[in-house]
């Protein structure tokens, strides 16, 4: 038996009330987790590119006797180390970050600066956003001739 005036139970506009703040939530969240993805993605990219460079750093350092900075060959592997490093490292780079990724390397009186430089459009929510990696570092030959 019910009193008279009494509820019993959810009125539909307290349900659709409900189901809207849920709604609103989870929309939320959704976003949340898209941007969490996208500048993890970004964040790795970042990484793969910074491991290329200190790896060609290695190479250069592990071979002090050849200029790095002059154009390498466009494909195939070389017979020279020098060759072969540069080889490797603008296939990394496309490996990387797609054909339109670039890689260079300068050197100025004993200081090699390793660019790589990759199209991040998707972390940036841009249609051109490109973004570089930079790595410096002196690299001499030991006066007294050892390695």
């Amino acid at each position: 038996m019910t009193v008279a005036g009494a509820q019993d139970g959810m009125t539909l506009i307290e349900v659709l009330v409900a189901l809207l703040i849920l709604t609103a939530g989870l929309l939320g969240a959704a976003a949340i987790q898209l941007n969490a993805l996208k500048y993890t993605d970004s964040a790795l990219m970042s990484s793969q590119a910074s491991f290329i460079a200190y790896d060609m750093l290695d190479r250069i350092r592990a071979n002090v006797a050849a200029d790095y900075s002059l154009p390498g060959p466009t494909s195939g592997p070389e017979a020279s180390a020098r060759g072969q490093d540069l080889s490797d490292f603008n296939s990394h780079i496309r490996q990387f970050g797609g054909p339109s990724a670039r890689g260079s390397i300068s050197h100025v009186q004993g200081q090699y600066s390793i660019t790589i430089t990759w199209d991040d459009a998707r972390a940036a929510g841009a249609v051109d956003a490109r973004r570089s990696v930079v790595l410096s570092s002196r690299v001499a030959v030991d006066p007294s001739g050892a390695p």
